[in-house]
């Protein structure tokens, strides 16, 4: 029973401990300025979804390398994924935006992409 309330306790502990505080001030003006591109994608090199998002970008964009922070290899990356939770809702990768617009993830520019809107859009950030 005393490890149950012990449990609880470090659970209510490191559920009320607020990650964004930890963002720093420097990364938060680090991403303002970087999802201020045209485009801009945060991604994990290992991700299939990033891979699969990139690709599809890849054909539209040629220099999409430009637009691309890889979150695993960033000495950032944990504190970026955080603040772009903040600011889009989203914390999984890939999370893109083109022209300032928040497009969600591989999934979402999938389906904009079948639709024919996905490359409207680029063209109109670039």
């Amino acid at each position: 029973m005393l490890r149950t309330v012990i449990n609880r306790s470090n659970y209510k502990f490191i559920q009320s401990r607020s990650y964004s505080n930890m963002v720093s001030a420097s990364v938060k003006a680090r991403v303002d300025e970087l999802i201020k591109k045209p485009v801009f994608v945060a991604s994990k090199t290992y991700c299939p979804y990033c891979k699969a998002a990139k690709a599809t970008l890849g054909q539209m964009i040629p220099n999409l390398d430009d637009y691309i922070i890889e979150l695993d290899t960033d000495s950032d990356g944990e504190e970026i994924q955080e603040y772009l939770r903040e600011l889009t809702g989203q914390r999984t990768v890939p999370n893109i935006m083109v022209g300032g617009e928040h497009l969600g993830g591989n999934s979402d520019i999938q389906a904009l992409n079948l639709k024919g809107s996905l490359k409207t859009k680029i063209k109109a950030a670039l």
